[in-house]
């Protein structure tokens, strides 16, 4: 039976919502249930706070956090993750269609590029793009997030402050800013109050118990202040009238021009919204021990967005807010997540007349403490305390910088993606190679002494080079060897710790290999393995090296190290009756009773 359950589960993998369903228990529903009612009760005021950020009518927020909630717990590879609108890619959708918004066809372009969005998703997880993903480092999306909560803040000023700027939707946020402070005579101090009260509320709420609905609260109780005193006939701008009807079906206009003008914008937004989902499912999921399919992840962020394009909504991605509430508070399946959707499209069905009351300055107050939120200072120690100019300290902070001052995000994204590949490449073009020296220690025990480099000529150095050799390291490795062609008469090169090495890496040991072999040296490679062997031969390197000379890495500890050390004995001539023999050849006399059971100690290195 049991069998039988895993082959079904395993034919409707792609649909994961059927398996669950195969598998539901009763005592599930209940759990599932108050972990979608808490969720909705978050996701309503942060829905419509995210569609103003991203500069559009806070229903479109509401209906993005029904659509796309539902359509990605059917899909999605985690139980927990609840998508939706977030606060970095709403961010993203301001930017990308600030140009835009003025004209007619704003919002057909708006739902276009979602659309785009979801289709770009699913293709990257139709082609398995799931571990391209990693190319995106952390510190970029700690920078990314960071300048993200700084132009939040930043751009909900005016509205706390109950300050009009004409033609806001379409200025950069730093602009906006600077209208603020030289306007700051105009600021209405009801608003101010207002939005003052909302964050204390919510910072209230979270002292006395961190599970309260702290941004409902304190939205609620601002509206009877409204009521009671008539604020919004005191210059107070409340949210207005929302369509009190679920989420409408409307086909996508689809126009080349357009997708061309919001191509650049759908692919930034695409990336981050895959990064933040799957980044979210894998935290996680290191506490729920669930196993996150990346690529299974990244079609259901797509169908999300690719299916709410058609109901008027803007690009959605896995918020951790919502997803941590949901884990925990007892959400035992994806139905939870479903269920969160249903919750808030019935809150629109029969509450949405109560929403008009609900004040700007308010919402303005959540994203406020949101963006603050985003800015995650102990990550951005911990990088800094590596070092200010290292790799990560260094796309950390052109990351944000770039998020902040750049007029467009998307470009913003694409500095530190590039910025995180030229570092990495920059930090792995270089070899490492440890330089060995053969050294008598105590009882006939042979150690390997490290060295930084050979000063005079010895007569056996063992060169341990590590990690994969490629392409982008091969003129550092041709340096380094050919530093030290001059440097002995036997080169045992151990090969045993090289996982992998590509044809340009092997053509700098094929010149080093010769250059030895030009100087009179001899030339001893140890730990070869069998797919280095094979492209050896199909290289014709080993027509450079003495078949003898050749050791493969083997299953006895030490064999192939103790067998090109005799080797290196015999290339010495150590057996000949010399009345004095070299030091290298009393060292190498011992090898020839070691068996790998003797013992073998190190300094600095590691032992051979």
């Amino acid at each position: 039976m049991k069998g039988g359950i895993r082959l079904y589960l395993t034919r409707f993998k792609y649909i994961p919502l059927i398996g669950t369903i195969r598998t539901y228990k009763k005592e599930y529903f209940s759990k599932d249930l108050i972990a979608a009612l808490t969720v909705a009760v978050v996701a309503i005021p942060q829905s419509m706070a995210y569609a103003l950020i991203a500069g559009v009518n806070p229903v479109y927020g509401l209906y993005t956090a029904i659509v796309s909630t539902i359509v990605a717990s059917i899909f999605g590879s985690s139980k927990h993750l609840i998508a939706g609108p977030t606060n970095a890619i709403a961010l993203l959708v301001a930017g990308s269609m600030r140009n835009f918004m003025g004209l007619e066809n704003a919002y057909q372009m708006l739902f276009l590029m979602t659309f785009m969005v979801g289709a770009l998703q699913i293709f990257f997880g139709v082609i398995k793009l799931g571990k391209v993903i990693n190319f995106v480092s952390h510190t970029v999306i700690v920078g990314f997030s960071a300048g993200a909560g700084v132009l939040i803040a930043l751009g909900q000023l005016s509205t706390l402050l109950g300050i009009s700027i004409k033609n806001s939707a379409q200025m950069p946020t730093t602009e906006k800013f600077y209208y603020v402070m030289t306007h700051l005579s105009q600021t209405n101090l009801y608003a101010l109050g207002l939005g003052i009260m909302t964050i204390a509320v919510i910072l209230i709420c979270k002292r006395i118990n961190k599970n309260l609905p702290g941004a409902l609260i304190g939205i609620i109780i601002p509206i009877i202040f409204i009521v009671i005193f008539a604020l919004d006939q005191k210059g107070v701008k409340l949210t207005g009238n929302i369509p009190s009807s679920l989420p409408p079906f409307k086909m996508v206009q689809f126009n080349i021009v357009s997708m061309k003008e919001v191509f650049s914008g759908a692919i930034a937004i695409s990336i981050i919204g895959l990064v933040e989902a799957i980044s979210i499912s894998k935290t996680i999921a290191s506490t729920s021990r669930q196993k996150i399919d990346a690529n299974q992840e990244f079609v259901a962020q797509g169908l999300a967005n690719a299916v709410s394009s058609f109901f008027q909504c803007f690009p959605g991605s896995g918020s951790f807010t919502r997803s941590a509430i949901n884990y925990h508070n007892g959400a035992v399946t994806r139905i939870a997540g479903i269920l969160s959707g249903v919750v808030v499209a019935l809150v629109l069905v029969f509450f949405a007349p109560f929403a008009k009351y609900i004040p700007n300055p308010c919402l303005a107050g959540v994203l406020i403490l949101t963006g603050y939120g985003l800015v995650d200072k102990k990550e951005i120690k911990k990088v800094l305390k590596v070092g200010k100019f290292k790799s990560d300290s260094i796309a950390l902070c052109v990351t944000f910088l770039a998020t902040i001052l750049m007029p467009d995000l998307d470009y913003a994204i694409y500095t530190g993606i590039a910025l995180s590949i030229i570092l990495y490449l920059k930090d792995t073009n270089k070899v490492p190679i440890k330089i060995l020296i053969p050294t008598q220690g105590v009882d006939s025990q042979i150690i390997e002494q490290e060295i930084e480099s050979v000063k005079g000529k010895v007569d056996v150095l063992i060169i341990q080079l590590e990690g994969n050799l490629y392409f982008g390291s091969a003129y550092d490795l041709e340096e380094r060897l050919d530093s030290l062609v001059n440097k002995a008469k036997v080169f045992i090169l151990r090969m045993k710790y090289v996982p992998t090495i590509d044809l340009t890496s092997l053509n700098a040991l094929k010149v080093f290999i010769r250059t030895v072999r030009e100087a009179g040296g001899v030339l001893i490679v140890s730990g070869v393995k069998s797919d280095l062997s094979s492209m050896l031969n199909k290289t014709n390197l080993v027509s450079d090296i003495d078949v003898d000379n050749i050791f493969m890495s083997e299953n006895e500890i030490f064999a192939s190290s103790t067998n090109a050390l005799e080797r290196a004995r015999a290339v010495l001539n150590c057996e000949k009756d010399n009345k004095i023999k070299s030091m290298a050849c009393n060292l190498l006399e011992s090898v020839s009773n070691f068996s790998g059971g003797a013992s073998v100690t190190s300094k600095n290195t590691s032992s051979f």
